[in-house]
């Protein structure tokens, strides 16, 4: 092979096979998993707290603080944090991205952000469903930051939490396209979980075992081909905006 055509096929853009993706819900694409491939949270998170044990005083405890927390500004993080209608929900890792998450500037990562909150969403709903555990605001009957969901959040299981799944997941795929921003992508992935302690919906250990599952939602993603070569194609667009 000649200098010229190496160069050549060196410089071949990486194409993503995330095309034509089909809704699964109004707004929702379809994941890269299918059902089976999906993490059971049922068989990987323990039940949740007792009534009456140190675990669920801890939860009763935490939620308080944030009840009484006078922070306005953190209130209406956490209220931004719960939106994940896109494009609204790329805002929550644009704001420390040195390059921001656009369907038109980075068309590949934002269609991977888009298709991993089925996966790590999902995976959360086996012990959801399960448990049907009572949100905080439906014990301590005080506001949530979103109370225009709360007749829907009352019929949906409290543990463990979704939206934690979902950000600390869209967090771990993030620092493979920007490693060198890690420190501020975790940050903020933990922060976006501490939101739903925030908003009164979920409690610490509904936070604490969100991560967990969206930990998990990555790993299997990474056995997943269509998932691989969509990341590959992600930091390609990445390093293109730089150079």
């Amino acid at each position: 092979m000649s200098c010229t055509q190496q160069t050549a096929k060196e410089q071949q853009p990486i194409t993503s096979v995330s095309k034509d993706i089909k809704e699964i819900h109004a707004g929702i694409l379809e994941g890269y998993l299918s059902k089976e491939e999906i993490p059971n949270s049922l068989k990987l998170v323990p039940p949740p707290p007792k009534e009456g044990s140190a675990a669920f005083f801890l939860d009763q405890e935490i939620a308080a603080m944030y009840v009484s927390l006078d922070d306005s500004a953190r209130k209406e993080q956490a209220k931004n944090d719960a939106v994940l209608s896109f494009p609204e929900a790329t805002e929550a890792f644009n704001s420390v991205l040195d390059i921001k998450i656009t369907e038109e500037s980075t068309p590949h990562l934002y269609m991977i952000l888009r298709r991993t909150l089925a996966d790590a969403g999902l995976s959360t709903y086996a012990a959801k469903n399960h448990y049907q555990r009572a949100r905080p605001f439906m014990l301590n009957n005080t506001p949530t930051c979103t109370p225009d969901e709360e007749a829907v959040l009352r019929t949906d299981g409290s543990y463990p939490s979704g939206h934690t799944a979902i950000g600390w997941a869209w967090a771990l795929i993030l620092t493979e396209v920007f490693p060198e921003q890690t420190d501020v992508i975790m940050e903020r992935g933990l922060q976006f979980g501490i939101s739903r302690n925030v908003c009164n919906v979920h409690w610490h250990s509904d936070v604490v075992y969100g991560r967990m599952m969206g930990a998990a939602a990555v790993a299997m993603l990474h056995a997943n081909t269509d998932f691989m070569i969509d990341v590959e194609a992600a930091k390609e667009e990445v390093k293109a905006l730089r150079n």
